[in-house]
């Protein structure tokens, strides 16, 4: 597939529905100077809200609107961008969501279903809505106007003057890496990052295909993918620059460093990539330049007081 026109239409599609996030550089997270993409300040607080309106501009909605399954924020991005365009929305969450996140959804005035147990189990009830309405399902990671939309946000951030040889992302089921991945074919080294215990990507790699995965730990609400897309698996064969993976205790430990060094309120996901760099999980070359994508900011802020 060729991308690079696919993210320029998704980037004039979504023009004035989703943000144009900061950027900063930061000579305190680490031994040197870091990048950083500030994605949590997007509307819905996250990186979701690129893909989901992307998806919603360049499809006929039905009568009966969208579903979508979701761990928390690509479920408050569809809901924000149905409601937006003045669609009917059903957003199916798994318990562990989390209130900040549920609450988010709830602020939309789209229909919101908490479900018993984890995503794929939010998954199976989305579809089946999907069966009973004939609303159009809009997937959280693996289609392609879905990376495409995601893919907006590297050649934004090119385009704001990123200087880096390194771009560190946090994975889950792959759709914002897969569109960085999308838009930079290889001219920055792309490394992705997971938990220890949810390692859709990395346990995809290993194998060579696609495997399903357990799914635990702080940030499973939003990188608690089962298993990793397989655009972004076909995509990472070809331009991945390597897979990294930080504990629990890691990623925490850099969501309390973005928070004490420059106010940054993010959630797990989001100080995960920082985590890869902080915890030693990815050691730069010598003058290697490096970015870090903070990709979620949906957390109360009591964790950090």
């Amino acid at each position: 597939m060729n991308w690079k026109p696919e993210i320029d239409a998704a980037a004039a599609r979504i023009d004035g529905h989703a943000q144009v996030t900061p950027v900063m550089t930061s000579a305190t997270l680490w031994s040197q100077p870091v990048a950083l993409k500030l994605e949590q300040l997007q509307h819905t607080g996250s990186f979701k809200t690129r893909g989901a309106f992307n998806t919603l501009l360049s499809s006929e909605v039905p009568a009966a609107g969208v579903v979508a399954a979701s761990g928390g924020n690509h479920g408050a991005a569809v809901a924000y961008a149905a409601t937006r365009l003045g669609h009917k929305a059903q957003i199916f969450v798994p318990e562990i969501a989390g209130p900040a996140k549920i609450a988010l959804i709830e602020q939309t005035g789209a229909a919101l279903t908490v479900v018993p147990g984890e995503y794929a189990n939010a998954a199976e009830a989305a579809e089946a809505h999907e069966a009973e309405t004939g609303a159009m399902q809009i997937h959280p990671y693996d289609r392609p106007a879905t990376v495409a939309g995601q893919g907006t946000l590297m050649r934004e951030w090119e385009a704001q003057g990123l200087e880096a040889d390194t771009v560190l992302i946090a994975v889950g089921g792959g759709g914002l890496i897969a569109g960085a991945l999308a838009w930079l074919q290889g001219a920055r080294k792309v490394v992705g990052v997971e938990p220890e215990r949810s390692r859709a990507l990395n346990a995809a790699l290993e194998a060579g295909k696609p495997v399903d995965v357990e799914v635990a730990g702080v940030a499973a609400n939003a990188l608690g993918a089962r298993r990793i897309g397989s655009i972004c698996f076909d995509l990472a064969q070809d331009h991945l620059g390597g897979s990294v993976l930080v504990s629990d205790e890691a990623i925490t430990e850099a969501q309390h460093a973005l928070w004490r060094a420059h106010r940054l309120l993010v959630e797990p996901s989001g100080a995960c990539a920082l985590a890869a760099l902080r915890s030693g999980a990815y050691v730069p070359a010598p003058g290697e330049r490096v970015a870090v994508l903070v990709c979620g900011g949906n957390i109360a802020p009591d964790p950090l007081a």
